[in-house]
């Protein structure tokens, strides 16, 4: 029943991209799913009202990979974790990897204006990686005005104002307006996120200001990905904030654009902290570096690290982001540190990313780029370890909703311990992925 309900939610969802591109279905305040969407941050701040009535606006996204990776380790280890004792063959090995498609993956996307200045938001992952079910990534109420409540209340400071509220994707660092989200991947001029993927759902609030470029937000959420009011000592509150600058209202189409962001969350109470692990949609390298006997569902962050700091951590990022005519520059810069509160001393990471991409073509329609990314810092299992990944791309947008790209990848892993499947090891290859969003 579950696999039926899925085959005809994507039925719906594919009969839908067929008349969506027809239809002027943006909403105020709202960030475009399709080519317009990319390079835009935080939804736009729309002082006008076009609010009628009540206005539903159905949308989505598919995307499908072709993967052709091969993996090695110099590693030796067991199977089921113990050491490999001396005289004794390990049992451990990577699983036997080939060349084919990957899941099929899609979202459903529900956007409704339910009130001047009032807008709410609902995600559905209907097929992931990780969930062979569908389930709802995140949902929000968006306020950018208080007409709803009586017209002309508070117009001149909610001019600048934005209030959201529900559980959803917090706004921590840029890095995460430019990721594959599940299925919606059109921002993303890559395949695959970075090594520390920044990014979870939680429950709480984000308040926004913003005036002449500048950019002010402070959010709080109880820093759980799964919901529950078990174990009340552990709760606590998540705190993120963001400042920056973006002249992209002032800033003419073909000319110098510019922005500059620094991004804080911290979390000391919570039972774990979850922004390296909460993707549950899953990578796109499938089964990269995972051991005989591992599933794609199982092992859904292939290619990943996640520092598993516990439940105290702090982490702040730096993202600039430059556009001149087709040559954009983006850079994410981040440390992070965080333990469990029953150990002493705190382990560290600094993740470097710089993204490098030429737009060219009517309406920018082809781009290629290339990205490097480090991860460097104290494993858990005491040792100091170093990822890194290249990645070169070139992407095609056959109409503003549907774009095929391809990418080579490179991801090499140094200062794992002998008897990790990490030690030595690296995975290349090449990847394909079309992507439809609407």
């Amino acid at each position: 029943m579950k696999n039926s309900i899925k085959y005809l939610a994507l039925l719906f969802l594919a009969v839908f991209a067929l008349q969506a591109q027809a239809q002027q279905r943006d909403l105020d305040n709202f960030r475009p799913l399709d080519q317009r969407g990319i390079n835009v941050f935080e939804a736009p701040k729309d002082t006008v009202s076009t609010f009628d009535g009540v206005r539903v606006r159905v949308g989505g996204a598919s995307t499908i990979q072709f993967q052709a990776l091969d993996h090695e380790s110099n590693g030796t280890w067991n199977l089921d974790g113990t050491p490999v004792a001396p005289g004794t063959t390990a049992t451990g090995k990577l699983v036997e990897i080939g060349s084919n498609f990957n899941l099929p993956t899609a979202n459903l996307d529900l956007d409704v204006a339910l009130a001047p200045g009032l807008r709410m938001h609902l995600r559905t992952y209907l097929s992931s990686r990780h969930h062979p079910e569908p389930y709802v990534k995140d949902g929000y109420i968006q306020v950018d005005g208080l007409d709803f409540i009586s017209e002309g209340l508070m117009s001149d400071l909610m001019d600048n104002l934005t209030v959201k509220i529900g559980h959803m994707e917090i706004n921590y660092g840029d890095a995460h307006f430019r990721r594959s989200d599940n299925a919606q991947t059109i921002y993303n001029p890559f395949v695959e996120n970075l090594i520390m993927d920044s990014f979870t759902t939680e429950v709480g609030a984000e308040v926004y200001y913003r005036q002449s470029g500048f950019l002010a937000m402070v959010g709080a959420t109880n820093g759980k990905l799964n919901q529950n009011v078990s174990n009340p000592s552990a709760n606590g509150v998540s705190w993120v904030g963001k400042l920056g600058y973006d002249n992209a209202q002032f800033a003419d189409p073909d000319g110098l654009r510019f922005r500059l962001t620094g991004s804080v969350y911290t979390t000391h109470q919570v039972p774990t902290a979850y922004l390296y692990g909460a993707d549950r949609a899953g990578s796109r390298y499938y089964m990269v570096m995972e051991q005989v006997g591992a599933t794609p569902a199982g092992n859904f962050s292939s290619g990943r690290y996640n520092p598993s700091f516990g439940n105290e951590m702090t982490a702040y990022m730096i993202n600039p982001f430059v556009k001149f005519g087709g040559l954009e520059f983006f850079g994410t810069y981040e440390i992070a540190d965080g333990k469990r509160s029953t150990q002493v001393d705190k382990r560290s990471f600094t993740q470097m990313a710089g993204e490098l991409i030429y737009r060219f073509g009517a309406d920018e329609k082809f781009y290629v780029g290339g990205r490097y990314n480090t991860v460097n810092g104290d494993d858990v299992s005491g040792v100091e370890i170093d990822i890194t990944r290249m990645q070169l791309s070139a992407g095609w947008f056959l109409t503003k909703n549907v774009l095929t790209k391809i990418e080579y990848v490179n991801q090499e892993y140094d200062g794992f311990r002998p008897n990790s499947k990490f030690h030595d090891g690296k995975f290349n290859g090449l990847m394909v992925e079309a992507a439809i969003s609407f």
